[in-house]
């Protein structure tokens, strides 16, 4: 016979936000998030997506486990807050279904790879580099000197593929061709409105609006059923004082740029 809460949650819808740069806390709170929906039977599943998207291979192991549990027969149903571009559109298009606001920001479909070239800076302080290395690129994109014409190369061709990657899960997610995903994949941004009209988007709405397509995707009442969170965010206190939270904003910012130096990502950075 089963438990009682497992009875409960074949009624109940999920909820789980993704808010923010993804990055490695970000997968592992969602992944465990989407595991306990799983197990839980849940026959649906609201993604809030609020993010400008972050690192790739975060990005596609939260896409994979979404599609995963909609093999298992969970309706999944994305909702986009006030931005869901770059990472935050591959994770959305897993959804079987995508609402925004007509001024969400949206798109940034491509990849981004920086790093800091302070040659210049370092000449000036008298502070210089000795590398020793096993391979001709094993100090790519070192910080005390430009990159080499084959260097560039290099990177070049790992970001066609990385953006190769995101074209066909977008193409796929979204049942659209390769080229008609290319013609707007460009990096550019759109509103909700706009990217409606390019087939990214299903419907226009807010977040209840979300909800009651997921609910009837699932067969459930739309007056009667509301999500439960899982995985939710931890609290910062620090975020409701005055000031203090854009200078959390700022703090992260830096650090991510320097954590990321170096990375493909797929991040909308205006």
């Amino acid at each position: 016979m089963p438990w009682p809460w497992r009875r409960k949650t074949r009624r109940t819808m999920a909820r789980i936000a993704i808010e923010g740069a993804i990055a490695g806390a970000t997968r592992t709170r969602v992944l465990k998030a989407l595991r306990q929906v799983e197990q839980r039977e849940c026959p649906a599943l609201l993604l809030r997506i609020d993010s400008p998207g972050g690192t790739v291979g975060d990005s596609q192991e939260i896409h994979s486990a979404l599609l995963r549990l909609r093999e298992k027969g969970c309706k999944v149903v994305a909702s986009f807050g006030n931005i869901s571009a770059s990472g935050g559109v591959y994770i959305g298009v897993a959804a079987e279904q995508i609402v925004a606001n007509p001024g969400t920001i949206t798109g940034s479909i491509g990849v981004i790879l920086r790093g800091n070239n302070l040659s210049k800076l370092l000449e000036r302080v008298g502070v210089s580099f000795e590398t020793v290395k096993s391979g001709l690129y094993k100090d790519i994109l070192s910080p005390d000197r430009a990159l080499t014409e084959g260097e560039r190369e290099l990177l070049q061709s790992l970001i066609d593929s990385s953006y190769a990657q995101f074209v066909d899960a977008v193409a796929s997610g979204r049942g659209l061709s390769p080229d008609t995903v290319r013609s707007f994949a460009d990096g550019r941004v759109f509103s909700g409105a706009q990217a409606k009209e390019l087939g990214l988007v299903d419907v226009l709405g807010d977040e209840e609006t979300a909800r009651r397509l997921t609910a009837e995707l699932a067969g459930l009442d739309p007056e009667k059923t509301q999500p439960i969170t899982f995985g939710s965010p931890p609290k910062r206190f620090a975020g409701v004082l005055p000031g203090r939270s854009q200078l959390r904003q700022l703090r992260q910012a830096l650090s991510l740029e320097l954590a990321w130096s170096g990375q493909p990502l797929w991040l909308y950075r205006p």
